[in-house]
């Protein structure tokens, strides 16, 4: 008996495909992978994620066909093998029979955000962006949220709870604020304290507002049976302060009825720009990397569901080779994260696969997306279907943190007495003189302390208060509490800028601070408003520099005494590994290799990869045994060095979804489906040189421009033909 279970084990392993390939096969009730659409499944955007995620039971606002219903859309998916969930927006939507009267009888265009000349804050055509009133989330429950649970969907995503920082003069708002303080309304442009007010208020609000429409979707669906969950897919915070966005954030982490997020990061909000040296402008990769991070590090100690999004294109009109680049830039900074496996693949396929855009930066012409641009994003979408969790790091000196805080958004706008924080520099200035030099620095939430985590990895904690305050004291006592256990806190701040005199924990009640870093100091024996300089707590140190961290980015060279004390902390008091500087990022993520070499850092010399790879940004996925990597640009390989040891044939890179996968003696087999009008590109590991390879669509007809070659050295078969989502069967004889 012994014997036989041995033989059938045998056979069993000589059926099925080797672990040390990749094997993007099918996989039932997986929710990997997630793209959102508010159109009907059709050929052309059928991307072959795991979760279609229907948006808006009326559609996406800004969509100008909106004859199909919600659940026949639903359906339309679900025929074609998805799960379905559901998203819409929470501040804004395709509402217009709730502001227009035809839910209750009663115009709501008066609840809509206004700015102080009075103006309605609108995302479209008589959408505007929503004050949260009760009457308004009663309405979302009551005609989305039950619809839509009503229709199977036990996943709900209410996106994006933004309040605009210069929005606050509604008189929906102002019932809003007496409700919450308890005293009138207060312009919030006449006072920093009236600015933080109001800012906290918002991002009260939509707080409310998300636990109010959760809770009642996972009662109702408790009710029916269900378990549903409810994920916020939510920009980052850098992004929302660096555009004047208030939202919940962090203090999500509180709320029970969340099950998770998505991180909503891609070019459109990399593309800020930021200053380093003293120049502002774009820095796609460094600035999707930390975005990234913050988005972790968010929900890191909580261990809830996160899925990073990335975009082959985005909100604003460019180019496509614009888009090509910046896409490549933010792909590779998300997968640096090695603890994320769940990604939106793309919003809106629709616009990506059939909306035309420039050909080139100046072009008149506006062309579909180019054929060899579709394929390679096709293969790393679909390497994302099967991108694993690895515990390896990122190349560089771990341990340097910089410490954030909701409140972040709430110093933004307008500006106060003259201090200005031009781009979010205060953040940016502590994070990218280390990022620029190939530190990978994480971000830590103050509002995540309390989970014993948050801190775990950090062994130099960068911060500053001149940007954000903390919102409580008991904050203080753990940062205390790990200084004294033996970290190391960088301190840099004048703590002069207007909003440390406003109202708050530090200068009520018992306390009389004149800012808040005084009550930290204070607890570390410190003394209050300390010179610059190093003082010891327990067995950790805290540093103070009398700078404002603005300061380090926007003169030239403005980071160097910074940069030389964290680095003398860390090699010297904190008697850590000698700070290595470099110009890049390396991470080898089970068969990838990832890497990402900066512009404006400590050399320009170009990042060299030796071994034997598949190119997954070239279309062609041609093999390489050198990768060379220049400045100002992302690589992503598959290492095939890593499945020379593979008995059995294996895909390791394609432009479409595998299905049907089956290894008998001597042939191979398996079907692809992805968008119809885009070209399949596959490298395939073999045993041995194939016989044969038969292309066929479904009805067993041999498919017009295909052909496949081998590379004897890779041991590889290189294959090509135009993608049918009904599907395409491949044979391979060897």
């Amino acid at each position: 008996m012994k014997n036989r279970f041995i033989f059938l084990l045998l056979l069993f392993e000589s059926l099925t495909p080797s672990s040390f390939c990749q094997s993007i096969v099918e996989k039932n009730n997986r929710e990997k992978t997630v793209f959102q659409t508010a159109q009907p499944w059709r050929p052309t955007i059928d991307v072959r994620g795991d979760v279609a995620v229907v948006y808006g039971v009326g559609g996406n606002p800004s969509d100008r066909n909106k004859n199909q219903k919600f659940e026949d859309r639903v359906n339309s998916w679900r025929e074609h093998g998805y799960q379905t969930h559901f998203m819409t927006g929470i501040a804004w939507g395709e509402y217009k029979d709730y502001f227009t009267g035809l839910w209750d009888g009663k115009s709501h265009l008066d609840e809509g955000q206004v700015q102080l000349n009075g103006d309605t804050i609108w995302h479209g055509h008589l959408v505007p962006y929503i004050v949260p009133t009760n009457n308004y989330l009663k309405y979302l429950k009551e005609n989305h949220i039950k619809r839509v649970i009503d229709a199977g969907i036990d996943a709900i995503y209410l996106e994006e709870p933004e309040f605009w920082a210069r929005a606050g003069y509604s008189d929906a708002f102002k019932k809003e604020w007496k409700n919450f303080y308890h005293f009138d309304w207060r312009p919030q442009d006449a006072s920093p304290e009236n600015t933080y007010l109001s800012n906290k208020l918002k991002y009260h609000l939509y707080y409310k507002a998300l636990e109010d429409v959760f809770t009642y979707a996972k009662e109702y669906g408790k009710s029916k049976g269900m378990n549903v969950r409810c994920y916020v897919p939510t920009h980052s915070l850098i992004n929302y302060s660096q555009w004047m966005i208030v939202s919940p954030e962090a203090s999500l982490s509180s709320m029970k009825c969340v099950d998770g997020y998505i991180a909503q990061i891609w070019t459109g909000t990399s593309r800020e720009p930021n200053y380093y040296n003293g120049l502002p402008k774009e820095r796609v990769f460094e600035t999707a990397f930390l975005e990234y991070s913050s988005m972790e590090s968010m929900t890191a100690p909580t261990g809830r569901k996160m899925f990073f999004l990335t975009d082959p294109i985005e909100d604003r009109s460019q180019d496509w080779i614009d888009y090509k680049k910046n896409y490549e830039a933010t792909f590779t900074a998300q997968l640096l994260y090695p603890n994320i496996d769940n990604y939106e693949i793309m919003p809106w396929p629709e616009r990506i696969y059939e909306g035309l855009y420039p050909k080139s930066k100046g072009s008149r012409e506006r062309i579909k997306i180019p054929q060899h641009y579709s394929t390679q994003m096709q293969v790393m979408i679909n390497a994302l279907n099967d991108m694993p969790i690895s515990q390896n790091k990122v190349s560089g000196t771990q341990g340097i943190s910089v410490l954030l805080a909701n409140s972040l958004m709430f110093q933004r706008f307008p500006t106060h007495n003259g201090y200005e924080d031009p781009q979010l520099s205060n953040f940016y200035g502590q994070a990218l003189p280390f990022v620029k030099r190939g530190v990978p620095v994480k971000t830590v939430h103050i509002e995540n302390l309390p989970f014993a985590k948050t801190l775990k990895d950090t062994k130099v904690l960068l911060m500053t208060y001149s940007n954000m305050k903390p919102l409580t004291a008991e904050s203080h006592d753990f940062l205390a509490e790990w200084v004294k256990n033996g970290g190391i806190i960088v301190y840099s701040g004048r703590d002069n800028d207007p909003y440390q005199t406003v109202q708050e924990w530090w200068n009520t009640g018992d306390n009389h601070y004149e800012a808040p870093s005084d009550h930290l100091f204070d607890k570390m024996g410190i003394g209050r408003s300390p010179k610059e300089g190093e003082y010891k707590y327990g067995k950790g140190f805290i540093y103070i520099l009398r700078h404002d961290p603005k300061e380090y980015v926007l003169t030239n060279q403005g980071d160097q005494e910074f940069v030389e004390t964290v680095k003398e902390l860390f090699e010297q008091k904190a008697k850590f590994e000698k700070m290595i500087f470099k110009n890049n990022f390396f991470l080898q993520r089970g068969n990838y290799d990832l890497v990402s070499v900066m512009d404006e850092s400590v050399s320009n010399e170009p990042y060299v990869v030796s071994g034997l790879f598949v190119d997954l940004f070239d279309p062609k996925l041609p093999i390489v045994s050198e990768k060379i990597v220049q400045p100002g640009s992302q690589a992503f390989l598959y290492d095939i060095k890593k499945i020379k040891k593979a008995k059995n044939p294996c895909i390791l890179a394609s432009a479409a979804r595998i299905y049907n996968e089956e290894i008998r003696s001597g042939k191979y087999s398996f079907t692809t489906k992805s968008p119809i009008n885009t070209v399949n590109s596959m490298r395939i590991f073999l045993p041995s040189k194939p016989l044969s390879c038969s292309i066929e669509d479904k009805n067993g007809k041999i498919v017009e421009n295909s052909f496949y070659e081998w590379d004897s050295i890779s041991k590889t078969c290189y294959l090509s033909f135009d993608n049918n989502p009904e599907g395409i069967t491949v044979i391979i004889q060897f």
